[in-house]
């Protein structure tokens, strides 16, 4: 089946880099948006960034201008480059396809396992 696995993950200090990545194990599937989520130690899980098939993106607020999303639809792989790391940033980061066309058949909201992101000296 289809399954999302996620890469790149690690620790980083303050003001680093990371990116993060994630690909449909389906080399036929289709997916609609994809996304990724965080949640921190004692907060619900936020919406990180998400971009269509078509390439539109959107942000929270908390980074815009440091994270960018993008995608690869020949691969199925979706990619989180993080800059200007912080630590408010740290959190399990999660990836998510909202729809996942397969064999013809529909896959609603397929999350990765997450990885963790720890930014901190």
């Amino acid at each position: 089946q289809v399954q999302l696995v996620e890469s790149g993950g690690g620790l980083v200090q303050p003001g680093g880099s990371l990116r993060l990545s994630c690909a449909a194990s389906g080399s036929r599937s289709s997916i609609n948006v994809l996304g990724w989520y965080r949640q921190a130690p004692g907060k619900q899980r936020e919406m990180v960034a998400t971009i269509t098939s078509g390439g539109i993106t959107n942000y929270a607020d908390s980074v815009k201008g440091r994270f960018t999303i993008s995608r690869d639809n020949a691969r199925n792989t979706v990619y989180l480059q993080m800059n200007s790391l912080k630590a408010e940033d740290t959190a399990v980061y999660y990836c998510n396809a909202d729809k996942i066309t397969y064999l013809g058949a529909a896959i609603y909201n397929r999350w990765g396992q997450g990885t963790q992101v720890t930014v901190s000296s």
